[in-house]
C-alpha cells in the first residue's frame, strides 16, 4: 500500500494529492523512521488488532479482529482530519471501509492485494458450488480441472485454495462478503499487470460497472541497469550483498518463504539436507527458526558460508536483481512473486497456502517460468530431502535445453514488466488515469 501511494504521488507533480496513510500504533512504530514523500502523512488508531508479533499463531483471530475492531476508531479519525477527506483508498479486505465511504459520500477505491486471478474465484464462488466442486475431498478429486470461471485458464481443484477442501467455512464466508462488498466501492485496482493477466481483467471489466485499473507491480522498483546500486564499493552494503557480489553469475538460489506462514521443523530439516546435498549455493533468509533448525541450516552453509548464507531479512528485490542469483525458491505469496517476475528470476514454487497453490499453477503452467516443488499445500505434505536435491539440481543446471527455455520465457516476462511501468505502458496509463478521476474530487 505505501509502494502504491509513493506511486501515486511521483505521477504528480503539482501538489495535486495529499495522502494520509492510516495504520495501528505499533506500525507507525515500525514504519515512521522509513523515508517517504513529504506529501504522505502517518496518521494512527490504537492497537485494536494482534500484535504484528506471533500474529500467525491465531490467523482466525487476528483476522477477526481486522474487520470488525478498526471500523469504529478509523471513523473517529476521519473526524479529525483536516483537510477534508475526499478519496479512501484502502486494501480490500478492510470491505468496512468501503461501507465508510458510502455513509460519508466520500468515494472508495478498493486495493486487492493478491492476483485479478484469485479475485475472480472468489468472486464466483457460487460456480464451485453449483458444480459440486466445492466442498470436495482433494485426495480424490484433486487433478479434476474447473474451466468455467470467468477469466481463468482451467485449474486444477488442487490448485484452489484450500479453502476448497471444506475445512474452514467461516474463513471462506469472510472472503466471499469481502469480495461482494468490493462492487459497492468506486474504483478497484490491482496489484498486477494487465499483460500477465490480460483474460481475467477483461472477464471483470465486462462484469463490472466501474473503472479497473492494474497498476502493478506495487513494488519498490528500481532501474535494473543501474549497477550503483549493486556495487561491491557501497558504503554500509550489508553482509549478503558483499556475500552476493562474490559468488558467480547465476550460481545462487534465493530462498524465502514469505513473513506469514511456517514451514514446518521437519520440512526445514529436509530443505537444509537437500541444499547441503545438492552442491548449489545459496542464500536463504530464515526467521525466527528453532535452534535445532537453526544448526542444520548453518551446517548446509559450510565454513565460513562457503556454500551457503542465513539472514533474518534482506532487501528481496535487491537480492533478486544481483547477477549472482539464479533461482528463486519461493512460498509464491502476490509480492514475491511479482518481485521475481520484474527481477527476471525464475521460480521453483514451494506453496504454503491460501493464494499461493493458484500463483504456482500460473508461474508453471500459464506463463511457464517456474517449475513446482510442491504439489500440494497440506502440512502432512513433506517433500523429501531427495526431492529437494534434485530439483534444486536440475532447476540451477544453467546448460539444460528446459533450463534456458524457460529462462528465456522469464526474461520475455520481465520485459513485459518493464514495458507496463515505462512511458506510455499498460500500468502507467491506468495510473495516470486514475489520477484524472479522482482529481474530480478535490
Amino acid at each position: 500500500m505505501m509502494n502504491l501511494c509513493r506511486l501515486l504521488i511521483s505521477k504528480t507533480d503539482d501538489k495535486l494529492i495529499l495522502i494520509t496513510f492510516v495504520v495501528t500504533e505499533e506500525w507507525l512504530l515500525l514504519m515512521r523512521s522509513e523515508p517517504k514523500p513529504d506529501d504522505i502523512y502517518f496518521a494512527s488508531i490504537p492497537n485494536v488488532i494482534p500484535s504484528e508479533v506471533g500474529r500467525a499463531a491465531d490467523i482466525n483471530g487476528f483476522f477477526e479482529a481486522v474487520l470488525t475492531k478498526m471500523e469504529a476508531p478509523f471513523e473517529q479519525l476521519l473526524d479529525r482530519i483536516k483537510p477534508q477527506v475526499t478519496l479512501i483508498m484502502c486494501d480490500s479486505l478492510l470491505f468496512w471501509a468501503v461501507g465508510v465511504g458510502n455513509r460519508r459520500h466520500i468515494p472508495v477505491a478498493s486495493f486487492w492485494p493478491m492476483s485479478a486471478t484469485m479475485f475472480s474465484i472468489f468472486q464466483h464462488w457460487d460456480l464451485l458450488v453449483q458444480n459440486k466442486h466445492y466442498p470436495v475431498d482433494l485426495s480424490e478429486m484433486g487433478n479434476e480441472h474447473v474451466d468455467y470461471i470467468p477469466g481463468v485458464s482451467p485449474t486444477r481443484l488442487m490448485d484452489f485454495p484450500l479453502l476448497i477442501n471444506g475445512s474452514d467455512p467461516h474463513k471462506l464466508r469472510r472472503f466471499c462478503d469481502i469480495v461482494s462488498w468490493v462492487s459497492k466501492a468506486q474504483y478497484l485496482l490491482f496489484s498486477s499487470i494487465y499483460e500477465l493477466e490480460r483474460r481475467t481483467i477483461d472477464a471483470l471489466r465486462a462484469k463490472f460497472c466501474f473503472p479497473i485499473y492494474t497498476i502493478g507491480p506495487a513494488i519498490p522498483c528500481f532501474k535494473l541497469e543501474d549497477n550503483s546500486r549493486l556495487s561491491p564499493e557501497k558504503i554500509n552494503e550489508p553482509n549478503y550483498m558483499h556475500w552476493l557480489n562474490c559468488q558467480p553469475n547465476r550460481s545462487v538460489m534465493y530462498i524465502s518463504f514469505g513473513s506469514f506462514h511456517s514451514v514446518s521443523g521437519a520440512q526445514m530439516d529436509e530443505i537444509a539436507a537437500g541444499l547441503k546435498n545438492s552442491g548449489v549455493r545459496f542464500l536463504w533468509v530464515a526467521r525466527g527458526e528453532t535452534s535445532s533448525n537453526s544448526s542444520k541450516l548453518e551446517e548446509a552453509c559450510g565454513n565460513n558460508n562457503m556454500w551457503g548464507m542465513l539472514v533474518p531479512w534482506c532487501d528481496q528485490l535487491r537480492v533478486l536483481s544481483h547477477p549472482s542469483v539464479g533461482g528463486f525458491l519461493t512460498h509464491c505469496g502476490w509480492n514475491s512473486v511479482c518481485e521475481g517476475l520484474f527481477a527476471g528470476v525464475p521460480s521453483l514454487t514451494f506453496p504454503l497456502g491460501m493464494d499461493q497453490m493458484t500463483n504456482s499453477k500460473m508461474i508453471e503452467e500459464d506463463w511457464k517460468i517456474g517449475w513446482r516443488v510442491r504439489k500440494l499445500a497440506e502440512v502432512e505434505n513433506l517433500v523429501s530431502r531427495d526431492a529437494i536435491r534434485e530439483h534444486v539440481v536440475k532447476f540451477m543446471d544453467m546448460e539444460s535445453n528446459e533450463g534456458k527455455q524457460m529462462r528465456r520465457r522469464v526474461k520475455e516476462v520481465q520485459e513485459k514488466c518493464e514495458d507496463a511501468i515505462a512511458k506510455d505502458g499498460s500500468s502507467e496509463i491506468n495510473i495516470k488515469s486514475f489520477i484524472r478521476n479522482i482529481s474530480q474530487y478535490s
